[in-house]
């Protein structure tokens, strides 16, 4: 193929993309009364006991937010309601072959990893499993529009960081924060995004959707000695940080203050994207970390 021939197919899909983002619904105009907290219901995974079976808490956005309820932090009623993805919304990034793969309940269950999903009828995977994580998408989607208007927003789900525009893993099935940027270029003005992504696992997932993209900037604090162990993804990240098993509180807050202040004098964005993880506290069954957790 001509270089002619192939700037062309590449400015095409390029046109593509930003029409289907010009014609999405995710974004709307949330009321003043609304904080900038998106949360559905539909956010939880639970059926069958099945989602039990991964060491990854399903429901743990539902807790959370009951638990802000409960301490008087914030009203259900003030909470905003995502629109979920459509199938075109997912394309924006996705690939058709990708989100066709999907259709197979095997495919699934190896993504979520979680096997006893493999042998569900998809009908019921599509409505228990892709419909709350396109759910978070949307959530996520629209936090960009949210944090813009507002100073900040915060999507009680989402951070689907092991997830790329080929290839889903790690519980995660949908490439949320790619399509987050991408959305947030068309969309709101911005140029220079920075991902500091503070999950205990390497955000694999982002760092290949952008790893030739110099409007993006990825710092990355993650345990080397876990899933992925992505190594052709870590030559992608801008600022990694590597925090071992059994890391401590005081040390990893000295590593985290170091490498904002490296990022902030590397690069100069207009829009942050934080991806944050439970997993670096201590207890947690999947980041191995030892981060001071309070009792309450």
């Amino acid at each position: 193929m001509s270089s002619t021939a192939s700037s062309s197919k590449t400015d095409d899909a390029e046109a593509l993309r930003r029409h289907r983002i010009l014609s999405s619904h995710l974004y709307y105009d949330v009321p003043p009364s609304k904080v900038p907290l998106i949360y559905s219901p539909s956010y939880d995974i639970a059926f069958f006991g099945i989602e039990k079976l991964h060491p990854f808490d399903s429901s743990k956005w539902g807790r959370i937010c009951r638990f802000l309820t409960k301490e008087g932090i914030m009203d259900q009623k003030h909470l905003v309601e995502p629109v979920e993805a459509t199938k075109d919304d997912l394309l924006v990034v996705h690939s058709e072959s990708y989100l066709k793969s999907l259709n197979s309940s095997l495919n699934v269950s190896m993504i979520v990893e979680v096997p006893p999903v493999a042998m569900l009828p998809n009908c019921l995977v599509q409505k228990k499993v892709l419909h709350p994580f396109r759910k978070q998408v949307g959530g996520t989607i629209l936090a960009a529009k949210l944090a813009k208007e507002r100073g900040w927003a915060i999507n009680v789900g989402g951070g689907f960081h092991h997830c790329s525009l080929e290839k889903g893993g790690g519980f995660c099935v949908y490439a949320d924060i790619s399509l987050c940027i991408h959305f947030a270029f068309v969309l709101l003005n911005i140029s220079r995004v920075m991902i500091i992504d503070l999950d205990a696992h390497q955000g694999n997932g982002h760092e290949m959707d952008f790893f030739d993209d110099r409007r993006v900037f990825i710092l990355d604090m993650y345990n080397p000695g876990i899933y992925p162990l992505d190594f052709e993804a870590r030559r992608y990240i801008d600022l990694g940080v590597e925090v071992k098993s059994g890391t401590a509180t005081d040390e990893y807050l000295t590593k985290l203050d170091h490498a904002l202040e490296v990022a902030e004098k590397k690069f100069d964005p207009d829009f942050i994207v934080y991806n944050a993880g439970t997993d670096i506290l201590d207890g947690d069954p999947l980041g191995r970390l030892k981060n001071l957790v309070t009792e309450r």
